[in-house]
């Protein structure tokens, strides 16, 4: 029992911190709901052109917001490990019986049920100016968005590790930010991408999550892109976690 124990206890304790943080609870919430209301007057313009659905533009780019929020913060626990390996914390863990696979993944559940909630928030916003809801898709979709927030928190932290330093870490962190959010179609389908675009797209985890994203908000439960997702993601929350888990332990012997 020691182990669940020992996740709770460090559940607890940074989601303790993460509500202490005012501004980054505000900026949290803020961050989805300024997407939506400065994004998506433009897209409303080309609603039916250029290969964009008709309809209601929010349930094509919501569903992309949500796995937008999903890998944003899955990036935070990688420089909170930072400065608490700076502020001597990953020392204090070095010397104590605490599970090593505990230390990693409190985190990552606390990071995870904060990102649930500003979902929530989201979605409910969302449906007050149309977004169609459909609750049992919305339901496989967060167990998706977990996975993927699950698996980026686990690289941020063991990167995070093995660089040991703000600077660097803050640099490959934003050098992947660019290409990984735009190869995905976030904002916008990468259907609307050149064929060199659209190829490169299938080795970005993200892709996978943001296809299944619109299919599941669609209230489609079994297409090819959901399968296809849970194919991407399962595999590879569980190889970084592994990874993530064994320079945890070198880290904190």
């Amino acid at each position: 029992m020691k182990p669940p124990r020992d996740t709770g206890l460090l559940f607890q304790r940074y989601l303790t911190q993460l509500l202490r943080n005012p501004v980054w609870v505000a900026v949290g919430f803020s961050t989805p709901i300024l997407y939506l209301a400065l994004f998506t007057p433009l897209l409303r313009h080309l609603a039916g052109s250029g290969g964009l659905p008709t309809g209601n533009v929010l349930d094509l780019f919501l569903p992309g917001i949500l796995s937008l929020l999903a890998y944003a913060s899955g990036i935070g626990p990688g420089f909170s490990t930072i400065f608490e390996l700076k502020a001597g914390v990953i020392e204090r863990f070095r010397v104590t019986p605490a599970s090593r696979f505990a230390i990693l993944i409190g985190p990552i559940l606390a990071t995870m049920a904060m990102m649930l909630v500003f979902d929530a928030v989201v979605v409910a916003v969302g449906f007050g100016f149309g977004f169609s809801v459909h609750w049992a898709g919305l339901a496989v979709l967060a167990v998706l968005l977990a996975l993927l927030m699950v698996a980026v928190a686990a690289w941020s932290i063991a990167t995070a590790l093995v660089t040991k330093e703000i600077n660097s870490f803050a640099a490959i962190a934003n050098g992947i930010n660019l290409p990984v959010l735009l190869l995905a179609g976030v904002l916008l389908p990468i259907s609307l991408g050149p064929a060199w675009m659209r190829v490169l797209a299938h080795f970005n985890p993200l892709y996978y999550l943001v296809q299944a994203s619109r299919v599941l908000a669609g209230g489609t439960l079994s297409g090819t892109a959901v399968w296809q997702a849970f194919a991407v993601l399962v595999p590879l929350c569980a190889l970084v976690l592994a990874w993530a888990t064994r320079v945890l332990r070198t880290a904190v012997a």
